[in-house]
């Protein structure tokens, strides 16, 4: 079986999370009011649409207009460039750091997109586990927990022969 090539994949990767981001959120705009509450698995899965002027949580959506812009949208534009930039550039990332990388970016613009377009981010999720709750997140933010979660996986993960001995060498 051929293998897609890396660029291509990162590309898949992120335009894939951007596309599942800006339909769920399309969907919630359009169908769900401000504030509805609409159980899907009981109390335990439940969709309810806000509007996140801020970041995690709606944490900066008091800062003032321009600080929130450098800090809510040019700093994370300019880290997701970088983070695309050194994706394409580096050949030495492993194949889970590529794919948690890809799924980072495509989050991370997912949300960059709806505050430059809508003024703030649509947020529609809410997971209660009696035990546990989450904050009401989007597609976006799981795109960026998934990478991130990958990222810590990897670490987990015993490294190839090559790692090892470039390892014991420079010891």
């Amino acid at each position: 079986m051929k293998r897609i090539p890396r660029v291509a994949l990162i590309l898949i990767i992120i335009l894939s999370n951007i596309g599942c981001d800006q339909v769920t959120k399309k969907m919630a705009r359009d169908r769900i009011e401000y504030n509805e509450t609409i159980e899907v698995i009981g109390k335990n899965l439940v969709l309810t649409k806000v509007e996140n002027t801020g970041a995690f949580l709606g944490m900066g959506s008091s800062l003032s207009p321009i600080l929130r812009k450098i800090l809510l949208l040019f700093l994370p534009a300019a880290v997701m460039l970088a983070l695309l930039v050194y994706l394409i550039r580096n050949k030495e990332i492993t194949q889970i750091s590529v794919v948690a990388l890809s799924f980072i970016v495509g989050g991370g613009i997912g949300n960059i997109y709806d505050r430059i377009v809508y003024g703030s981010v649509t947020d529609m999720l809410y997971i209660d586990l009696e035990f546990a709750h989450t904050g009401i997140f989007n597609l976006a933010d799981v795109s960026v927990m998934v990478g991130t979660g990958l990222i810590l996986l990897e670490q987990f993960l015993p490294k190839k022969k090559t790692e090892e001995v470039t390892t014991e060498e420079a010891n």
